[in-house]
């Protein structure tokens, strides 16, 4: 049996490996590709190009990985002095994800790849997430990963996927403050929305953490056996406006 195509979106950022140091580079983390194949998929790595979503179509799935902060003149902000966006990496991932929509594709999208989707969606960005909730649990220190409570909305896709999980990891800054279109799934502790998704689709799904580097990298696997054809159903309802606003679904 074939094997699901899954593209990753990846980084271009300055590199060092071997004897070469500060190369311009496409990469990825590996621990993304390895959950894909852990899953039985086959890793795409996609670089940013604004001009080829038709890529898509020999793909079965689209992972939108995490990474620098979205533009935020792409929600109608100025940017905060501690934004750092990619506006290559925008371009990109927008014509990816619009073709995979319109393909009826399975999509996941990782902490930067869950706000990007909110933000294709209409939806718009806490530039600094310390500045709203007052402490840095979802980012404590750089490279360092925080941990926290999360909880789930019953009869979700991500309550289905994610049976059993109250904890996760973050590695964040941003956050989605408004979701758009999409319903929100999914909370931290301290109100941050952690979870997103499409209800009138089959398999549309943002987390805010970082499953790949979970031991049990759930939405990832769920992406895959989507992509190859077991799409598990789920009804969740769109958010009304309290739940919009982070620390108003606070437990």
């Amino acid at each position: 049996m074939t094997r699901p195509l899954i593209g990753i979106s990846a980084y271009v950022e300055s590199a060092a490996w071997g004897v070469w140091r500060g190369v311009r580079s496409v990469l990825v983390p590996e621990a993304y590709v390895r959950a894909v194949t852990a899953a039985g998929g086959r890793a795409v790595v996609l670089p940013p190009d604004d001009e080829d979503g038709d890529v898509l179509a020999v793909l079965d799935g689209l992972l939108l990985a995490g990474g620098a902060d979205v533009g935020p003149g792409r929600y109608g902000q100025p940017p905060d002095p501690r934004t750092e966006d990619r506006p290559d990496r925008d371009d990109g991932e927008l014509t990816l994800l619009a073709t995979a929509l319109a393909a009826e594709l399975p999509v996941l999208g990782v902490c930067r790849g869950m706000q990007l989707l909110a933000v294709a969606y209409g939806g718009t960005l806490h530039q600094h997430l310390p500045d709203v909730v007052g402490h840095e649990v979802h980012r404590p220190a750089p490279g360092v990963y925080g941990a926290h409570p999360v909880r789930f909305v019953p009869g979700s896709l991500a309550a289905a996927v994610l049976t059993g999980v109250n904890q996760v990891n973050s590695y964040h800054h941003q956050a989605v403050a408004d979701p758009g279109r999409l319903a929100v799934s999914g909370w931290a502790g301290d109100g941050v929305i952690e979870a997103v998704e499409d209800p009138g689709r089959p398999f549309v799904l943002g987390v805010q953490w970082h499953p790949e580097n979970e031991p049990d990298p759930r939405p990832i696997t769920a992406l895959v056996r989507a992509a190859a054809g077991d799409r598990p159903g789920a009804a969740v309802t769109a958010p009304d406006d309290a739940a919009r606003s982070v620390g108003s679904r606070a437990t």
